[in-house]
C-alpha cells in the first residue's frame, strides 16, 4: 500500500491488489474514503466515506485533484492502464 501523498494527518493511498476505477484511498486515524482519479474531463469525486469529516474531505479532493497527474501515473504503474 503505497502512500502518495501526506497532509495534515491524511495519507493518500494506493492499494496494491484493488479494481477500477482508478481511485485512492484518504485515511487518517482509523476514518477512510475512497476518492475516484477522475479524468482530464472529470474533476475527482468521492466514492464512499467511512468516517472522515468534511473539512477532511474538502481537503482530500482538493489534494487528488491537484495531483491527478501524479496519481494516474501511480495507478497505471501498479495496476496497468485504466
Amino acid at each position: 500500500m503505497p502512500i502518495i501523498l501526506r497532509l495534515k494527518g491524511l495519507r493518500i493511498m494506493l492499494f496494491v491488489n484493488d479494481h477500477p476505477p482508478p481511485h485512492v484511498h484518504a485515511i487518517k486515524a482509523g476514518a477512510e474514503a475512497r476518492i475516484a482519479i477522475g479524468s482530464e474531463d472529470r474533476k475527482p469525486f468521492l466514492i464512499s466515506n467511512d468516517g472522515l469529516s468534511r473539512r477532511e474531505l474538502s481537503m482530500a479532493l482538493e489534494a487528488v485533484h491537484q495531483n491527478r497527474a501524479l496519481l494516474l501515473e501511480r495507478w497505471r504503474e501498479i495496476h496497468g492502464d485504466v
